[in-house]
């Protein structure tokens, strides 16, 4: 694999800064603290400034009253950051301008499918593209054919032409990925704006030097690096994926462990700055 879809993001990211990026969906599992307190280290140990970022772009998801919760649970382990959080709610306008460059370019089309056709479609064979890709079933429609799934009350999502292009970087943690795009969502049919074209802008205006965050979105940042070369955005110099927190099982974290929030710990009897503790001791980053 080689030429200009490959990217080696793993440069010294230096003192551009780092981030932090709930979503304000509930209170944040012991998890995201983990996450939080190795991107707040690892950008004190750089002397570089530390931002957050309320990662509010889902409006059906996304709460108001949660916002202040998770804050106040970032400040109870010890966090701080620089400047006021930055919400994506009041950032349309960049993201709107994000899609009409790509469209400029001709690297858009509407996507009609119900979740059930994506699923249907995704479980089928299509050749280069892994199981569960989108095959680009309405890649090709024609505008009658369009018309006519707009007349039925089919509202469109927005989908890249990614064409099987193939972005390898390399984890800090993680080591070597490589991934071949599919036709990937970039405004949902609701309208929103979509987590890998929101997040891929947010990183390059914020000039963001070094993105940590759970190994559960290590598929997204192939994505990410493919929308920012096509909008002309200087990618994050590194890229830290860290292992997900698991329960006694070994699965994932997950409510069926018990106490997995900071208010379980401390109604357990625990204190924050116990509960920090634990956290840092288990937080290891390569």
């Amino acid at each position: 694999m080689g030429g200009p879809d490959l990217f080696h993001p793993d440069r010294d990211p230096g003192q551009s800064p780092g981030r932090y990026a709930p979503s304000p969906t509930g209170r944040l599992h012991l998890g995201n603290l983990r996450t939080a307190l190795l991107a707040w280290r690892s950008a004190r140990e750089r002397e570089a400034a530390f931002l957050i970022r309320i990662e509010d772009i889902d409006s059906g998801r996304s709460r108001e009253e949660w916002v202040e919760v998770q804050l106040q649970e970032l400040r109870q382990i010890g966090i701080d950051w620089d400047g006021e959080p930055v919400r994506q709610s009041q950032r349309h306008e960049l993201y709107r301008a994000a899609i009409d460059r790509l469209e400029a370019e001709g690297l858009l089309y509407e996507c009609f499918c119900t979740r059930a056709e994506i699923r249907e479609a995704a479980s089928a064979p299509h050749g280069e593209f892994p199981e569960g890709a989108y095959p680009g079933t309405c890649r090709d429609l024609t505008e009658s054919d369009r018309a006519e799934r707009r007349a039925a009350g089919r509202p469109p999502a927005l989908r890249v032409r990614a064409n099987g292009s193939k972005v390898g970087f390399e984890d800090h943690i993680c080591g070597r990925i490589e991934k071949t795009l599919d036709d990937f969502v970039v405004r949902r049919n609701d309208g929103d704006f979509a987590y890998n074209l929101a997040v891929t802008v947010d990183d390059a205006k914020q000039g963001i030097g070094e993105v940590v965050r759970g190994a559960d979105l290590l598929d997204t940042t192939p994505r990410q690096l493919w929308l920012g070369d096509r909008l002309g955005l200087t990618a994050p110099a590194r890229f830290s994926h860290v292992p997900l927190m698991l329960g006694d099982d070994g699965e994932r974290l997950a409510k069926r462990h018990g106490a997995i929030t900071l208010e379980q710990r401390i109604e357990q009897g625990s204190d924050a700055e116990t509960v920090r503790r634990e956290l840092i001791g288990s937080a290891r980053m390569a």
